[in-house]
Order: structure tokens, then C-alpha cells, then sequence
């Protein structure tokens, strides 16, 4: 549909209340797995993301790509095995992590970025030691917990006017490389930089009541809430961590977090920039 100057006029009006509030802010998104999968659509999440930064807000990215080092593994004839939703990952497969999540996805997505407009610069968790981990569990090999976050490298790109894009790998100070769950990383990086909000793009519409009921979205949830709803099984299975990972942000000093539907065209500016919000809103 095509609108009238008078109304492109008139959404710009609308939406400058929510311009004013994230002017100047840290957001910080958190994109990857099946939110990533359509080349269309990735496009216009860069889009946005570029509309987002000209406007005055402080996006950094941070993405993972489980579907793609996947893909690379079955290429090179390795299968995946994953313990607890995480993947089991030696040696081998650490080095594959590294090189599909901080060379392939993470400089299509800062050329993308920059194809549109945006000033981007891509980073890995071991540039400046940004990311330091150390084992999760033996059982799952090379997978990192986050001992530290060293945000100056992220905090000199903004003050810079880039758009940092982070890929989930962490290190040690010895030299070794972790594969870190890019939820976790995003949570900690966005509470580590007192985020005014993370928003987490996945490919299911928020946190559901009833998981086959669409309508039943619930569109604010406090951390009591959620707790109670884990407690209850109502949020189960895989959405376990993903909740998680947004009651510790908040935890950590984020002030809202958001997990909305990714494959939904310019997903991210309706929950930014508009009263209506499509996904659901976790707060203190």
C-alpha cells in the first residue's frame, strides 16, 4: 500500500515520542538461529537495524547461527549431538564455530549493514579479550560460561557511531575458544552496558499460555511472573533458557526485555517505536 506524503508524515509525528525515549540509548538485539533464515527478510532486519542507529539509538547486534554451523558440520561429514539444547562441541567442531559465526555470518551481516547505509564493524568475543569464558561441563566440551564481559571494545565503536555486530565466541586466557550460547552472551553484554532494552528476534511470536493457542500471547511478564510459569510448566522445554537468559538481563541491570517474532517484517521497529508492541515485554 502506498501512503500519502500526508501520512508518512504523520507515522513520523506518531513515532517521535519513542524516538525521544531510546535517543541516545543502548539497545542491544539479540539475532540468530531461524530468525536468520531468509535472505529477504534479513535484509530488511538490517534495514531497520540501519533506520534505528541514523535516528540516535546505540543498537549493537549480537548474533549466533546455529543452523548454518550445522549445516558446515554435516558438509565435512561430522554429525551434532546436543546435551541439555546445547551442542556438544571438541575441538574440531570449536574451530568450525568460530569460523562460521565470527567470519561468514559476521561479515555478511556488517556488509549487509553498511550496503544499507549503517556504519557497522564486527567483533568476536576474543577481540580484546571481550568475551572471556571458561568450560561449561566437560560433558560438552569446548561450550563456555561467561566469566567476564569487557565492554570498552563495544563502547568505542558507539562512541564512534557503529553498529558493533558480536558473535557468540568466547575465550580463555590460555588461548582457548568457547562456543557460547548466543542468548546468554546478548543478556550479559546488554546488562554489562545497562541497556535501556534487549530485544531477543526468534522465530516464535513471545512467551504463549497455551503453546498451540496463538491468542494466548502474554504481552508483559514481571521476573516473579515468569518464574511462577516456569514453575507451573507453563514455559517449558527450550523456551526454559530462552526466559532465562531475560530474567537474568533484567537481573543485570537491562530495563526492558523483549522476545518478538522475527520473521515478522520490521518486527523490531513496531516493538520499539509503536504502542501496540507484538511480542512479549519482560520487566523488573
Amino acid at each position: 500500500m502506498e501512503l500519502t506524503n500526508a501520512q508518512r508524515a504523520s507515522v513520523l509525528v506518531n513515532a517521535l515520542p519513542y524516538i525521544q525515549k531510546y535517543y541516545d540509548k543502548i539497545v542491544v538485539v539479540k539475532y540468530g538461529g531461524n530468525a536468520m533464515t531468509d535472505e529477504n527478510l534479513k535484509k530488511d532486519v538490517m534495514r531497520d537495524i540501519v533506520l534505528m542507529s541514523l535516528i540516535g539509538i546505540k543498537v549493537v547486534l549480537v548474533h549466533g547461527g546455529g543452523p548454518e554451523i550445522t549445516d558446515m558440520l554435516s558438509k565435512i561429514g561430522k554429525e551434532t549431538e546436543f546435551v541439555d539444547g546445547l551442542r556438544v562441541t571438541d575441538a574440531e567442531t570449536a574451530d568450525i564455530v568460530q569460523m562460521v559465526l565470527s567470519g561468514k555470518i559476521n561479515k555478511s551481516l556488517v556488509n549487509l549493514l553498511e550496503s544499507k547505509g549503517g556504519k557497522a564493524m564486527g567483533l568476536c568475543g576474543t577481540d580484546g579479550h571481550m568475551i572471556l569464558a571458561k568450560q561449561m561441563d566437560p560433558r560438552l566440551g569446548f561450550v563456555g560460561e561467561i566469566t567476564n564481559i569487557n565492554t570498552q571494545p563495544i563502547l568505542d565503536l558507539l562512541e564512534k557511531g557503529y553498529i558493533p555486530v558480536i558473535s557468540s565466541v568466547g575465550c580463555d586466557n590460555d588461548g582457548n575458544v568457547y562456543n557460547i550460547n548466543a542468548d546468554t552472551a546478548a543478556a550479559k553484554i546488554a546488562g554489562m552496558l545497562c541497556a535501556e532494552s534487549l530485544i531477543s528476534m526468534t522465530n516464535i511470536s513471545g512467551i504463549l499460555r497455551d503453546k498451540d493457542d496463538p491468542s494466548s500471547l502474554i504481552s508483559k511478564l514481571t521476573i516473579k511472573e515468569a518464574e511462577e510459569l516456569m514453575n507451573d510448566g507453563v514455559i517449558k522445554g527450550g523456551m526454559i533458557p530462552k526466559v532465562e537468559c531475560c530474567v537474568n538481563a533484567i537481573n543485570w541491570g537491562v530495563n526492558k526485555v523483549f522476545v518478538i517474532d522475527g520473521t515478522i517484517k520490521h518486527a523490531i521497529l513496531i516493538e520499539t517505536l509503536t504502542d501496540e508492541g507484538i511480542g512479549t515485554m519482560f520487566v523488573k
